[in-house]
């Protein structure tokens, strides 16, 4: 705390801020009948050569805000669908004059009646902005029924694999961000959270894989934040949707987002519950041969999977507008996830020519609830006119899992007799709780620059129990080889400065965050297992730095450059050493080894009229977090581990692009190379491999009601790890129309028409054998989805609140 306050105060007394050298021009959009235009693009030019500065997008209330800008001469235009463009008189910042605000309303597009109206103010589907990728997923008629797990697979660069792992440009280490703040989930909690949350509560999802130094450095490959949608207007205001989907099995995404402004006061909520009913059919194939090289026996299993899950999302706000300077939020948040799956499994086991020599049938029914509460306090002032601004933001989480599942396994002789049979009953209660504090503050320095300093620290403390009986004759004996008590805690401080300058044709930003960690990890012994115990402790620095430069003055040709170095920790329960069951043939198990990987991560990219950025990128990382795979005895142990060092480089292009007046293409495909070396359980580990993505996204026009959409993704096998995935492509359609004189819209879509997104592969580098997979999964799915929105009011100050930052994502 005294560092807290000694920065802060040190921040205070700059001399950089005894000085105005930058304006601020802000106001307001309004249509017909003086209704907020939500949606409408705006952009910033310098009056005497039209070059492009900055733009925005308007939300619902219609407001728009330009800082830290230079005295000089400025425009702006504005471009809306069903509204004419429309272009400002010059607007003079000078030191006479520093702040201008005004209220612009539109002219309808009716009186012209021309067809570019139509879709000059659509939202792009993809934005690329100097440190991140912008995605709405609004802007495609597919996403509407879907979830924010299926949203996601549709975004540039991102692969959502069967199990819920998230991997950005085939690079694992991932941390999802909801409004700022960790999910603090594991790869299977989080793929059933997002899965719970409608893709119509979503207002946009930014992907960040060189996060500026205000984002804690975890996340190797990068940081995916997840916006919900708000309003911000006075009087009461909100959006209803609705849908059904079905496909083998049926589905149903529901939302409902509500605002109310009085006085100083605003009150939201969000609401989501959704049920999803779908299967995997899995097919495992093993060879295992003898320290000779010759066939020693095969397994082949087969297990449907038949999933059940319920969700139910909550939101509750409220902001105090104390002052014209201070505003003090309180915000809620929780989850209630339920899970239940049934998996039929069947296995035949053959000897060395290829002859039967037993049959495995199992079946394990599994029940597991997740429930989340969070808490979050949040306080901004404005310090001065400047907008020199401080951030205080505290969070309170606690997540609750229980489980129970049971493995009744019969093995049978080629003749079909019964020759054994087990239960394995369990019951897995888990607690996680989290306290993170942070402030961050920010202020307008000469010459259009910028700083920014922070400070944060997060307790984490879990609990984990795993309860194993052997049940024979209905009589339950504990099991000793797989019950486990495991205790976590983890302590992270850290602190970062920032620096923005944007000077004619260049724009800087650098940064730099440090962060101690000390974690400390206990395993309560049983009468066949001991106690065990780990302590560690670890310093870092993390160093950011962006760099565009314009090439020209009609900014036609933009350079880009960024650097960032990351460090992606092991997920809490993945530390935890002991080990259970997934079938008869499989294990799973923790590694207190674990070690953090670290990596630097390059980027330089070119973007032509804003339309067109090629992205060639540079990774370099060392003790990689991935699966790994090891073979002992006839079984297969899964746990995490280090792979020594993994090369990652490639190029990617994201195109917007016009064709004709009424179609417009969006465009994203990348080449990626990448190279993992380790040894792995006394097997060298040499896995490389090129994989090429291409999706397209066509939407379509077709009327001023009605509007289509054709888009689909293409993508070679990957290379992940110890894991060489198949290829796998899909096709997707829909229609849309406008409905209550335009508050609402009736979506009809088919996601994977033809059925093609079907995953599978091989594992590589396994001792004395090898593996390979294929997956069916319930992915064609035709939906339709109603929406209705109603916006009553004026605008109201947009809020902001961001407390904890990237323990959410490690949550086991």
């Amino acid at each position: 705390m005294k560092f807290t306050g000694c920065l802060l105060l040190l921040l205070l007394q700059s001399p950089f801020l005894k000085s105005q050298s930058t304006g601020t021009i802000s106001g307001s959009i309004i249509g017909i009948q003086k209704i907020s235009v939500e949606g409408a693009i705006i952009s910033l030019q310098k009056t005497k050569d039209l070059s492009f500065l900055k733009t925005a997008l308007l939300e619902q209330d219609g407001k728009f805000e330009f800082k830290n800008l230079p005295f000089d001469s400025f425009s702006i235009t504005v471009t809306s669908l069903n509204y004419e463009k429309f272009t400002s008189i010059p607007v003079l910042l000078s030191i006479a004059q520093p702040f201008f605000t005004a209220t612009y309303q539109l002219v309808p597009a009716q009186q012209k009646q021309k067809e570019t109206v139509l879709i000059i103010g659509k939202i792009p589907f993809i934005e690329k902005k100097i440190d991140r990728t912008i995605v709405n997923p609004d802007a495609l008629i597919s996403n509407a029924g879907t979830n924010a797990l299926e949203v996601l697979e549709k975004s540039p660069g991102i692969l959502v694999d069967m199990n819920g792992n998230i991997s950005i440009r085939g690079k694992q280490g991932v941390v999802v961000f909801i409004d700022d703040r960790p999910s603090y989930m594991t790869a299977n909690d989080l793929a059933n959270y997002l899965k719970s949350l409608p893709a119509s509560s979503l207002a946009l999802i930014e992907i960040m894989t060189n996060p500026p130094a205000k984002y804690d450095a975890a996340g190797n490959a990068g940081i995916i934040n997840i916006k919900l949608k708000k309003t911000k207007t006075k009087g009461i205001n909100g959006g209803i949707n609705t849908n059904y989907g079905q496909g083998t099995y049926a589905r149903s995404n529901n939302s409902i987002n509500l605002n109310y402004r009085i006085n100083k006061i605003n009150f939201f909520a969000n609401a989501g519950y959704t049920i999803t009913n779908s299967y995997q059919d899995l097919t495992i194939k093993r060879k295992y041969f003898k320290p000779t090289g010759a066939l020693n026996s095969l397994f082949n299993q087969n297990s449907y999977i038949k999933k059940e899950n319920t969700g139910l999302t909550t939101k509750l706000g409220v902001d105090f507008y104390a002052t014209k300077k201070a505003i003090f939020g309180m915000v809620y948040t929780g989850f209630n996830n339920k899970n239940n799956t049934i998996t039929t499994n069947t296995a035949t086991v053959y000897d060395s020519a290829s002859k039967v020599q037993n049959y495995v049938n199992a079946l394990t029914p599994s029940n597991r609830q997740l429930k989340n509460n969070s808490i979050n306090f949040n306080y901004t002032y404005t310090i001065n006119k400047k907008g020199a601004e401080l951030l205080v933001n505290t969070d309170f989480i606690q997540y609750d899992a229980t489980m129970e599942q049971s493995l009744l396994s019969k093995t049978f002789s080629p003749s079909g007799n019964l020759m054994a049979s087990s239960n394995l009953l369990s019951n897995l209660p888990a607690d996680i709780k989290i306290k993170t504090a942070k402030f961050d503050y920010n202020t307008p320095l000469k010459n259009n620059a910028k700083l920014e300093a922070g400070a944060k620290t997060s307790f984490i403390k879990t609990n984990n129990i795993a309860n194993f009986f052997d049940e024979v004759n209905n009589i339950l004996t504990p099991n000793f080889d797989f019950s486990n008590n495991f205790t976590y805690r983890e302590n992270i401080n850290a602190a970062y400065l920032n620096y923005s300058m944007e000077h004619k044709k260049f724009a800087i930003q650098t940064g730099l965050r440090f962060e101690n960690t000390t974690i400390k990890g206990n395993q309560t012994g049983n009468p066949v297992r001991p106690d065990s115990n780990f302590t560690r402790k670890y310093n870092s620095l993390f160093p950011t730095f962006y760099l565009s430069y314009k090439l020209d003055t009609t900014n036609k040709n933009q350079l880009g450059f960024s650097f960032g170095r990351r460090i992606d920790r092991p997920d809490y329960q993945s530390l935890n050493p002991f080990t259970y069951p997934l079938d008869r043939f499989t294990l799973y198990g923790g590694n207190p080894y674990l070690q953090p990987t670290f990596s630097n991560n390059f980027e330089l990219s070119h973007t032509y009229k804003n339309k067109i950025t090629t992205t060639l990128q540079y990774s370099f990382t060392k003790n990689v977090i991935s699966e790994t795979i090891e073979q002992g005895t006839n079984i297969f142990y899964s746990r995490p581990g280090n792979i020594g060092k993994q090369i990652s480089y490639g190029v990617s292009v994201n195109a917007a692009l016009q064709p004709t007046k009424w179609w417009t293409l969006q465009l994203y495909t990348e080449i990626t190379h990448n190279i993992y070396t380790a040894n792995l359980y006394q097997q060298q580990l040499n896995n490389r491999g090129t994989f090429w993505y291409f999706g397209p996204t066509n939407t379509f026009q077709l009327s001023k009601k009605w509007s289509a959409e054709l888009s689909g993704n293409y993508q070679t096998g990957v290379v992940v790890g110890q894991f060489l995935t198949i290829p796998v492509w899909s096709m997707r359609a829909g229609f849309a129309t406008k409905i209550f004189k335009g508050q609402g819209g009736l979506k009809f879509n088919i996601n994977d028409m033809f059925y093609t997104n079907q995953p599978g592969g091989d594992i590589k580098a396994i001792a004395n054998s090898n593996a390979s997979w294929f997956s069916y999964l319930d992915t064609r799915v035709v939906t339709i989805a109603l929406g209705y929105r109603f916006n009553k009011g004026k605008g109201a100050k947009a809020r902001n609140s961001d407390a904890a930052d990237a323990e959410k994502s490690r949550v086991k």
